[in-house]
């Protein structure tokens, strides 16, 4: 039921965004496509509004070339839409830790003349959730001059820190349609299906999940079947975790905080997953910046960090965000529990990738691609796993790290790896 509220159109409600103005844009799931396309009709009183977001999905309209006077986009992760923007120079990269994006609006870093949000419907007491995508949201909502909601009757309301009182908004547009959905489980292959069970094979009863999005974390999850008392902190959910949930695998019973509840940030999947979350109180959407802070994740025992890397090479050295010098991503989170992880009680931080691309190019290499970036450094990484089996490089020396990711490499790429590191270290790598 929708409760009446003052709504407006989308044109009344975008009239308050003026020229170089800075915008925040709700992300994920909750990206407010119907008030991004009705914005783009704006462009022509619009000059240098800077946009500032994360992961947007979705056909984004003011991406497009002919908006470029209007519109500038200024991402801190850099999502399919705006892929192309960004390498043509038609937008920008910030790279900051998804944990630290916050403080960027506290310390108005970047000052937030408007937030665009998309929100469930009030309850009777005036408050809507910002479902799906709580993460940078939270501190969006927080510290923006003024606030534009587009509510949704679709928004799953989910538990946790993204309540917000109908009091805070400007303007509020009333606008259904279906969320994005996306799953990876039909594109589970078999290289995909032995990491999974590589991976499952390290993770012990009682441990902590962190599991991002993509065909590995699917996989993994198919092999935690016979497990026992598994918990989950993480910044994002998929739809994987149901079954688990259901057979009583996933309970929380052995976390040390928040027990009995599953810690999420954001939630990417299909609508049987935001039906599951939709007022259910097991699940906790919390800020990200206490989601992702490794002293919090650390508190949790046997915490399973499992996050996926474009290359490794030889030395453990991540990156995970670009491709040479063209930006793929962002940071994100993975540093942020990658050490928590490691700092956690019996933790394993785990870097998860194909040996191969589907192309055939090795993704195990003696030396990252030039302009490529370093997510995780060398220093951080314990466990690389790959269908040939798992690194441990925690507490090994050059040499030795280099021998172990060469034994997981494709087989077809060990030779050409060992010429590198006899010219590299002057001495063959023997077992």
């Amino acid at each position: 039921m929708i409760h009446p509220f003052i709504y407006e159109t989308a044109s009344e409600a975008l009239s308050i965004i003026k020229s170089n103005m800075r915008v925040f844009v709700h992300g994920g799931i909750c990206t407010p496509n119907y008030l991004l396309h009705a914005l783009a009709k704006e462009s022509h009183r619009l000059g240098n509004v800077e946009i500032v977001s994360i992961t947007l999905k979705g056909e984004i309209e003011i991406e497009k070339f002919q908006y470029k006077d209007s519109f500038h986009i200024n991402s801190l992760f850099v999502s399919n839409p705006i892929r192309a923007a960004v390498a043509e120079g038609r937008a920008d990269f910030i790279p900051v830790f998804l944990s630290d994006i916050p403080d960027l609006f506290k310390q108005n870093i970047l000052e937030l003349d408007v937030a665009i949000v998309q929100v469930s419907p009030p309850d009777k007491h005036g408050y809507c959730s910002l479902g799906l995508s709580v993460d940078i949201a939270r501190a969006a909502v927080d510290n923006a001059k003024k606030i534009i909601a587009l509510v949704n009757p679709n928004m799953p309301r989910t538990h946790g820190d993204g309540m917000i009182h109908t009091d805070r908004f400007a303007k509020m547009v009333l606008h259904e349609e279906n969320l994005i959905e996306e799953s990876y489980a039909n594109k589970i292959g078999e290289t995909e299906i032995i990491i999974g069970q590589n991976i499952a094979n390290l993770i012990d009863d009682g441990s902590t999940l962190q599991m991002g999005i993509g065909t590995i974390p699917d996989a993994v999850l198919k092999f935690l079947t016979n497990h026992k008392n598994l918990g989950v902190h993480t910044e994002m959910l998929s739809d994987g975790i149901i079954q688990l949930v259901e057979d009583d695998i996933i309970n929380n019973k052995c976390k040390a905080i928040h027990p009995n509840k599953s810690v999420t940030s954001f939630a990417i999947g299909s609508k049987k997953l935001y039906d599951y979350v939709n007022d259910n109180p097991s699940f906790a959407f919390l800020d990200i910046d206490y989601v992702n802070d490794p002293h919090v994740i650390r508190r949790n025992p046997k915490v399973i960090a499992i996050n996926s890397a474009i290359e490794v090479d030889l030395t453990g050295q991540v990156c995970a965000d670009s491709i040479g010098d063209m930006q793929y991503s962002g940071i994100g989170g993975q540093l942020d529990f990658m050490r928590g992880a490691a700092l956690s009680n019996g933790g394993k931080p785990i870097i998860a990738l194909n040996s191969r691309t589907n192309k055939g190019i090795p993704r195990i290499v003696p030396h990252l691609k030039e302009g490529a970036g370093v997510v995780t450094t060398r220093g951080h990484v314990h466990y690389v796993v790959t269908e040939y089996g798992v690194a441990f490089l925690f507490g090994k020396n050059l040499r030795q790290r280099a021998k172990s990711l060469i034994d997981i490499s494709h087989p077809n790429d060990r030779d050409n790896l060992m010429k590198y590191c006899f010219d590299r270290f002057k001495i063959f790598i023997m077992d």
